[in-house]
């Protein structure tokens, strides 16, 4: 019994070729999220709050040698008290598979309201953090990270 076989009939080949498209249509290709999809998970969180900027800080490289492993700290100014403090801050890219990337949930235990962690970037692309307070208020920042080895495949 051979295992490859050296000659195949034109209509052994036709068919073989006719799978390979067949496969290559059916094979998921990953898709990246847009700004306005990003803006629309943003509206679905937030119903269109109004965002102001500050009390949030967002630190991340501008120039990312390697998307596989970018280094974010996020740290949120606030009293964390039982009357005021930061119930979420979730952040968001724009050019990942999924508009937003984690929610990070904080309690007035916390102490403070900040985190550190690595993250994942394909491409070079906006983050953006959004901090949610216990009095409804929203905070924003944005950074700009230039990829030079996506961290996605790449």
């Amino acid at each position: 019994m051979m295992l490859f076989e050296q000659s195949r009939s034109r209509r052994e080949a036709m068919r073989l070729a006719a799978i390979s498209v067949a496969v290559a249509a059916l094979t998921p290709r990953l898709a990246f999220a847009k700004p306005e999809d990003v803006k629309a998970e943003m509206d679905k969180l937030y119903g269109g709050k109004e965002m102001a900027t500050g009390k949030l800080k967002l630190d991340m490289p501008e120039i990312a040698e390697n998307g596989l492993v970018v280094p974010i700290n996020i740290e949120v100014e606030s009293p964390m008290t039982e009357a005021d403090y930061v119930k979420s801050v979730s952040v968001f890219a724009e050019g990942n598979p999924f508009p937003r990337v984690l929610t990070y949930h904080f309690t007035p235990a916390c102490g403070r309201a900040a985190a550190s962690l690595r993250m994942r970037l394909a491409q070079t692309q906006n983050v953006i953090a959004v901090a949610e307070t216990s009095t409804g208020q929203l905070y924003t920042a944005k950074s700009e990270v230039k990829v030079t080895i996506g961290g996605c495949g790449g």
